[in-house]
């Protein structure tokens, strides 16, 4: 048995959420068009079957981080954080360029010479992702995602470039939305991975609590339903999570069984007063969308009926505050969740 953490690495919308989903077989992590999607550590979880003369029996666990870009904000510094802290415990790095977009580092005599203002910030984002993974002392390859997109003869002179900037283990283009090679991923990822136990029990899929993905799902109708400002200056708080009752089965033989509710109330959080406009619409009818958009998904992911009820309240410069932003972890909410509970059923000492 091999097991081992993977963290990916890439640019915003390099396609590391995508690629989650397709290994996990599950929607793990929320996937949109917009850059900056995903703010904090995602755990994938993987079982894969030995393969006789091919690979052992794995458990790989799949670290998916926030987008790697040069931090301008609060916000930003802690999503880098997210990002150091994956490397932190990693027995394998997948770096994810997409290779839809142009990928080639500028030639170095171009960089004084003012051209190309946009590929310049294109490759100065390129070094700073790069910089991270030359010290790490362990594997790392290079993942060229979305090849469905672009012409066999383009490829090459893309990885000839790329692997100039760093020595990778191995170099592997893949579709994630076609399932192009991702066996051949699991098989080379396997085959570097130290031997262990399982970190996770088999059927577990991620280490995410239900509640903190029923927030993601709300940012993501966020980002699909607004433009412009709004969806990188919305967060989503569960502020309430009420399991079901238990479904009494129907006394008449063959009568349909009614599923069980789940009522969930959910704050949205914006910087200004004109966004907290936009995102509830006129006459609420933003707002309805958003919570239509995201009661359906939750429904599927919970298997059961879900009363949704949502509120926008401004929290002026949001992003900019940094204890704010430790208070959205959702590690830091299951503290506070549980260090509620305890002062709710006081023990004997207590009294």
């Amino acid at each position: 048995m091999r097991s081992g953490f993977v963290a990916i690495l890439g640019r915003p919308n390099a396609g590391k959420s995508t690629l989650l989903n397709a290994l996990t077989g599950e929607k793990v992590a929320i996937v949109t068009a917009k850059p900056q999607t995903t703010r904090n550590r995602i755990l994938g979880v993987v079982e894969v079957a030995a393969r006789k003369k091919v690979h052992a029996a794995a458990q790989i666990v799949f670290v998916d981080t926030p987008g790697v870009h040069k931090p301008g904000s609060q916000l930003d510094r802690r999503m880098l954080q997210e990002v150091y802290e994956a490397l932190e415990t990693r027995d394998l790095v997948l770096v994810l360029m997409d290779a839809s977009r142009r990928v080639g580092l500028e030639p170095e005599e171009n960089k004084d010479k003012g051209q190309g203002t946009r590929d310049s910030a294109w490759a100065s984002e390129n070094e700073f992702l790069f910089s991270l993974v030359k010290k790490l002392d362990c594997p790392v390859f290079l993942v060229l995602t979305k090849i469905d997109l672009v012409a066999k003869d383009k490829l090459l002179p893309m990885i000839e470039a790329l692997t100039k900037q760093h020595n990778f283990a191995e170099v592997i283009p893949i579709s994630a939305r076609k399932q192009d090679n991702l066996d051949l991923l699991l098989r080379k990822i396997v085959n570097v991975l130290p031997e262990g136990e399982r970190y996770f029990p088999k059927d577990q899929y991620t280490d995410q609590p239900q509640r903190f993905m029923v927030a993601e799902l709300i940012r993501e109708r966020i980002l699909v339903e607004t433009g412009e400002e709004v969806p990188y200056a919305a967060a989503v708080v569960i502020e309430q999570y009420e399991e079901p009752e238990p479904v009494t089965p129907p006394k008449k033989k063959g009568a349909p069984v009614k599923l069980p509710l789940t009522r969930i109330a959910a704050a949205i959080y914006c910087e200004r007063d004109g966004q907290k406009a936009i995102l509830i619409g006129k006459g609420g009818a933003k707002l309805k969308e958003i919570g239509t958009g995201a009661r359906k998904q939750i429904e599927s992911l919970l298997g059961t009926r879900v009363y949704l009820e949502l509120r926008v309240i401004v929290e002026k410069d949001w992003r900019e505050s940094k204890s704010f932003i430790e208070s959205l972890d959702w590690r830091n909410q299951l503290e506070r969740i549980a260090e509620k509970q305890s002062g709710d059923h006081p023990n004997k000492e207590d009294h």
